[in-house]
């Protein structure tokens, strides 16, 4: 799998830090790690295990170290840090950067940043904001729509009804995340984020009609940047042979960068109200993930098995196959 940068310039923007040295471009550093360091063993002579990948951030406890030592040591310490060239060094809770640091910054090239944020807070952001731009990430052709709060991907053929499933779901007063093209990123083992490339964001091809812009029709409450991926539905012509499921009880699955992400395949014929089904999928979904399943209340009701009512069995299908 490819591995991911993002530009330091960027760190600084979202998080508003503020740039006490910067040697070169800081648009050129790029971090490529979302790990982060406090380098208090390193600053106590200790090199084993240390990774210059890691953005550094010196704290309370490291300030109050280095503030403990002789001079000489602190600068021999201080320079120790700064010759494993790490991408940066931020000192957090307003603390002004030593002489010693700044001088080692522009000797060895390292962005030196500061923040007013308290550590824990500083890391805990810095963290979130690499998670995301670093995952693993796939980029597909489909639709992403926020239904009742839950992250509907819709896949399918071209011309299916994607993208006019999607805006009468806007209409309905749901929102769009993204048309013809989403970007799919694993920020976790159990998540899934999707968004649209910036270049596309907010736009729609309708048939007949051709490109509009929903935040300029429907208003800026009609889009969102960003969306988890709770449901995977898939739209297809209606065959007469296929049994599609009628009950449910079925838990089939997309393998998305390894997240198993539930799935429902609709059949699409005229005279079918998509956006409807569409809401009332979400719906279920929430429901099964809240611990409550209409079919297996039926059968119980029924005093039935579940194999009498569907002979569906449960799947996965794999996203790269999409």
């Amino acid at each position: 799998m490819a591995q991911f940068t993002v530009s330091l310039q960027k760190v600084v923007t979202q998080l508003k830090l503020g740039v006490a040295v910067a040697p070169g471009d800081i648009q050129d550093v790029m971090v490529d790690t979302p790990d982060v360091n406090r380098p208090g063993l390193l600053l106590t002579g200790y090199q084993k295990f240390f990774d210059p990948e890691r953005i550094q951030i010196l704290g309370h406890a490291e300030m109050g170290y280095l503030e403990s030592l002789t001079p000489a040591v602190r600068r021999e310490r201080i320079k120790l840090l700064f010759a494993q060239k790490p991408p940066t060094v931020v000192f957090t809770r307003g603390y002004t950067p030593f002489d010693e640091a700044l001088e080692f910054a522009r000797e060895f090239g390292i962005p030196v940043l500061t923040t007013t944020d308290s550590t824990s807070s500083f890391m805990n952001a810095v963290i979130s904001i690499l998670t995301v731009e670093l995952a693993p990430r796939v980029t597909r052709h489909g639709v992403l729509v926020e239904v009742y709060g839950e992250g509907i991907l819709l896949l399918g053929e071209s011309g299916v009804g994607k993208s006019e499933t999607a805006v009468e779901l806007l209409k309905r007063g749901h929102r769009l995340i993204a048309d013809d093209a989403v970007e799919l990123r694993r920020v976790s083992n159990r998540t899934i984020v999707g968004q649209a490339p910036e270049n596309i964001r907010h736009f729609v091809e309708l048939r007949g009609i051709g490109i509009i812009n929903v935040a300029r029709i429907f208003g800026a409450g009609a889009v969102k940047s960003t969306e988890n991926i709770n449901l995977v539905v898939e739209l297809e012509p209606w065959d007469k042979q296929k049994n599609y499921s009628r009950t449910g009880l079925e838990t089939n699955t997309m393998d998305i960068l390894g997240v198993k992400i539930p799935l429902s395949v609709i059949p699409v014929m005229p005279g079918r109200n998509l956006a409807v089904i569409i809401e009332i999928a979400a719906i279920n979904n929430r429901q099964k993930a809240m611990g409550y399943n209409a079919a297996q209340e039926l059968l119980r009701k029924l005093g039935l098995k579940n194999d009498l009512i569907d002979g569906h069995q449960s799947k996965s299908i794999d996203f790269s196959d999409r």
